[in-house]
Parts: C-alpha cells; structure tokens; sequence
C-alpha cells in the first residue's frame, strides 16, 4: 500500500507548497517547496572533490592518507554540503528550535547526492540519547530518514539500533576523546544481520561516532554501511 500512495503524496505536497506561498527562513523572498528560496539554496556551500570514504578534501576525489592508513568501519559517505553558513544556522534552528519542517529540505540536498548505482537495503537513523530526545521531543536523524525512505522506497528501521548509554556531547570535547566518548554507546538487533545498512545523520564533525556506530553494526551482520550527512564539517588542520 504504502508505495502506491506515494506518488499521490507528492502531487499533494505540490498543489499545497503552489496554494500555500511562504517567506524564506533566510531572506524573506517569496518561496514555496522548502522554507528557503532558490537563491539562498544555492547559497549552501557545497564540499569540492571528496575522499569516498569520508568525505573529506581530496585531490580528484581519491581516497585520502587517513581512510588509507586507517580505515574506518563504515565503507562510505555520501555529504550533500559543507558545515558553514548558512547550513549551519538551519540545522541548529532544526535540532534547537524545533523547526521540524527543514526535514524536507534536508532530505532534499541529501537526496540529490546519493549514488543512484547504492546497494543498500536498509536505512537506519543514528540512535539519540535518551536524554536529548527527552530534551527536543525528536530526533533529527529519523525525520530526515523517514523521508528519504519514502524518496528512494527503501525500508526505515529506527529501532534495528539503539543508544544504550547517554555520553557528553561530542562537540564539547577535544578531538582526542570522541572515539573513547561514543565506545559501545551502541548495540543492534537482529535486523541487521545480512543487510547494506545506510546510516542516517545531520552533520558529521570528526566521524567518531559514525564510526563506533558502523563498529557496531559490523559486528552484529551487517555486510556494508555507508553513511548518509547532510552536512560534513571540515577540520581545521
């Protein structure tokens, strides 16, 4: 039933966004399919040539020193843009503000990046802590997951994994610590066993914790995870 409904879904959400103009977040221009105008969404500075596995700079794309040396668990990553402005104030008024409705635009930069030739089966948001979902009432992984199963027709499983343990913000802590914060933070259930898992999340900083997390998938079956940002920050050298 539910991929029959979907192209009605999308020919209500046009004949909607055409009767229902709104203002851009950003500018205020006129705007109708997403809360930001075209114009400003071109503004979203997007990532030059990437390493594939991390999405990181990298000359012609190659893969880089890092993922070469060390390879993470997750075997690819797939970033619509660069962390900065004015991405960087959407996503916090998203995450912060509870503006639920930049799912859709996410979803959308997102989408418009991914490799049409992917093999995954199964898309996982990345778990929230307990407290921080008490804290925003959602977690923002899922919301831009839901809607990019109905994009791609790709089951969505927000419960194949879980947060067993709150840990201290990745961000207030030094690089160094991130991988120690997030160890076994995780675990699966039998649901991904034997699947190509794409991991759902907003913005990846260090990659710590989508490592940990691909760690933890691999362990309880999961053949391939790639991982599926919206945003991915680039560190200073």
């Amino acid at each position: 039933m539910q991929p029959a409904r979907r192209p009605f879904d999308r020919a209500l959400a046009k004949i909607a966004a055409t009767l229902l103009p709104q203002d851009c977040v950003l500018c205020n221009g006129s705007t109708r399919e997403f809360l930001v105008c075209e114009p400003c969404l071109q503004s979203i500075p997007r990532l030059p040539d990437k390493c594939p596995r991390c999405a990181l700079p990298t000359f012609n794309g190659a893969l880089c020193g890092a993922c070469l040396h060390h390879p993470p668990h997750f075997d690819a990553t797939f970033a619509a843009c660069r962390y900065d402005f004015p991405l960087d104030r959407l996503i916090q008024a998203y995450k912060y503000d509870g503006a639920l409705a930049m799912g859709a635009l996410f979803a959308h930069l997102l989408g418009s990046v991914l490799d049409a030739s992917s093999t995954v089966d199964l898309i996982v948001p990345l778990p929230l802590a307990t407290k921080r979902l008490r804290e925003r009432g959602f977690n923002q992984s899922h919301e831009i997951a839901r809607r990019l199963g109905s994009r791609t027709g790709i089951d969505v499983d927000p419960t194949a994994a879980i947060r067993v343990r709150d840990t201290t913000v990745q961000a207030e802590l030094p690089v160094g610590d991130r991988s120690r914060n997030v160890r076994n933070a995780f675990t699966a259930t039998a649901a991904i066993m034997g699947r190509r898992i794409a991991v759902v999340d907003d913005v990846m900083t260090t990659g710590a914790t989508l490592d940990e997390f691909a760690r933890i998938l691999k362990s309880h079956g999961a053949l391939h995870v790639e991982n599926w940002v919206v945003a991915r920050a680039l560190l200073d050298p």
